[in-house]
């Protein structure tokens, strides 16, 4: 177990502002949270950059059963049958019941979702029964949300939000939760202290080489809540997208799964359309098994990618419906109206995090986490395409009203004059290598042996690696970037614990020495807490 903070500090010497309500994190979790909290009182919002982050770059949509023929029932389905058996149905079932009117109160806050036929245009993803997504400006729906929310979080007087500050770690007490101490650019720490503190910081893409992934989503919400007790579930499943532009010196630009729920078709480079043969939805089957399926193509044919062909949509204006990705493609000289679009799959979205109940709670008092941050098992093994911006929203809401109840009944007076110090952690006087070198290091290993697909000796080898670069991750933590390498390095050393540890393959999790399902054994969830582990079953309400 790492030492408990980052840095040394004492409270008593140390810049302090206080709030009812501490939210870290700015994506469609974090903003939404903190508008749900302004309405029981004063709301500090820290984020490294306000309209930097994953929620912008969602294109797709949000998944909602709105539609006339469409019901909740349907939507909780084909989540469950996409989890492959690790979904709390009963959290699903919140989810997918709650929905619709967090998605009202959305268009309620001004939200322009596409129109057609004088309704709110539904499209349909993988692993959907039907067409259930809403999407805005053709395929710039996370935009859109990003737009609303920051905007009425911005305009709103009891929040205050602080930008361009780095999180470094929670603030806790004999099993408390204060605040967070953060750190700006340059380096200057500043403890901000509520009654509740909310993490909704996202996902950890950027613990891989290839990801959709902002820069900025380094795993820092899951580190900190884990370095002061937080319990940790479902590590191992990393969801990769089956479809990222992969073109030499370009970034793996995400290409919509929406593409192929209109018709879109994967081809080998030998122009054969794989998919057909592998499952019954084919192009539409569960990220998972696309994924793999392209990699077997590519594998096949001595190949680094397989092709997307747009071309068999038909009925739409692919320039108006796709904007981003005509734009992105055409930057690289592809138009997707006639071209065939290289592709290969890349990290991103973590569907284990930091485990909470059916309210948003941790194990640790007075701290809480929505959003890709949290792990209340409804993604289960894999995530159901689109249903990453609804969990946002609901458990945003839920978790305000939650932090409402349940945060600490004291003054302002008390947290300014709480005695907590911390010494400076022990470690070597110098470090001995390039902080971003340490962190390419850490990406290339769990690229390489973390990934997609594993194996014992290559998560051994990793854990190994892992423990290496940890010792070179020496010296004092003075800078925000230090502060993200170390955060990469704990969220890879948890992925990769737990990917040891279950010895089957499921979901976003494959092993080559256990490729098959195991439910006699497996039906359960890992959760790490310090050096321990548990297996336990996804049960608190």
């Amino acid at each position: 177990m790492e030492a408990r903070y980052l840095v040394g500090f004492d409270l008593a010497q140390t810049d302090k502002q206080v709030a009812d309500f501490l939210v870290i994190g700015s994506g469609v979790a974090g903003l939404f949270a903190a508008i749900k909290a302004s309405q029981h009182g004063r709301v500090l919002l820290l984020t490294k950059e306000l309209l930097e982050g994953n929620t912008r770059y969602a294109q797709g949509g949000i998944a909602a059963a709105i539609g006339p023929a469409d019901s909740w029932q349907g939507h909780l389905a084909d989540t469950l049958v996409a989890g492959a058996g690790l979904c709390d149905e009963a959290a699903v079932t919140i989810l997918v019941q709650e929905g619709p009117t967090r998605i009202r109160e959305l268009i309620a806050l001004g939200a322009r979702f596409d129109r057609q036929d004088d309704a709110i245009a539904l499209t349909k993803e993988g692993g959907h029964s039907r067409r259930r997504i809403l999407h805005a400006g053709g395929d710039a729906t996370g935009l859109e949300i990003e737009r609303v929310l920051a905007g009425a979080a911005l305009a709103n007087a009891n929040i205050r939000v602080v930008d361009h500050i780095y999180a470094v770690d929670l603030l806790t007490d004999q099993g408390q939760c204060y605040g967070a101490l953060a750190m700006n650019p340059a380096g200057a720490l500043t403890a901000y202290l509520a009654k509740a503190t909310i993490l909704a910081t996202g996902g950890a893409g950027q613990v891989y080489k290839h990801t959709t992934n902002s820069s900025v989503v380094t795993g820092d919400g899951l580190a900190m809540a884990y370095r002061a007790g937080a319990e940790v579930m479902d590590a191992e499943f990393f969801q990769f997208h089956p479809t990222a532009l992969h073109v030499a010196g370009a970034p793996n630009a995400l290409i919509t799964e929406a593409v192929r729920g209109e018709g879109a078709q994967l081809l080998d480079i030998n122009n054969r359309r794989f998919m057909l043969a592998v499952h019954p939805m084919a192009e539409l089957a569960p990220r998972n098994v696309v994924a793999r399926a392209m990699v077997q193509a590519m594998e096949a044919t001595a190949s680094d990618h397989v092709w997307l062909d747009m071309r068999p949509i038909q009925g739409l204006d692919l320039p108006t419906r796709f904007p981003t990705v005509f734009k992105t493609c055409q930057r690289y000289g592809i138009d997707i109206r006639h071209d065939l679009i290289p592709v290969a799959p890349v990290a991103h979205y973590f569907m284990g995090g930091i485990r909470i109940n059916y309210q948003g709670r941790t194990n640790v008092r007075g701290l809480y986490a929505c959003g890709e941050a949290s792990c209340l098992a409804i993604h289960g093994a894999n995530r159901l395409a689109s249903n990453s911006l609804l969990d946002g929203l609901v458990f945003g809401h839920r978790i305000a009203e939650c932090a409402q109840r349940y945060r600490l009944h004291i003054s302002d007076e008390y947290l300014l004059q709480l005695k907590l110090s911390a010494p400076e952690p022990a470690r070597l006087a110098k470090r001995t290598a390039d902080i971003m070198e340490l962190r390419q290091a850490i990406q290339q290993t769990m690229w390489r042996e973390v990934g997609l697909t594993r194996n014992a000796a290559g998560l051994e080898r990793a854990l190994a690696e892992l423990q290496a670069i940890g010792r070179q991750l020496a010296g004092p933590v003075e800078q925000p970037d230090q502060v993200e390498t170390i955060n990469l390095h704990t969220v890879s050393t948890l992925i990769t614990r737990a990917a040891l540890l279950r010895t089957e393959s499921r979901g976003g999790h494959f092993r080559e020495d256990f490729p098959e399902q195991n439910d006699q054994d497996w039906l359960k969830h890992i959760v790490l807490q310090g050096d321990s582990w548990a297996l336990v079953e996804q049960k608190r309400g």
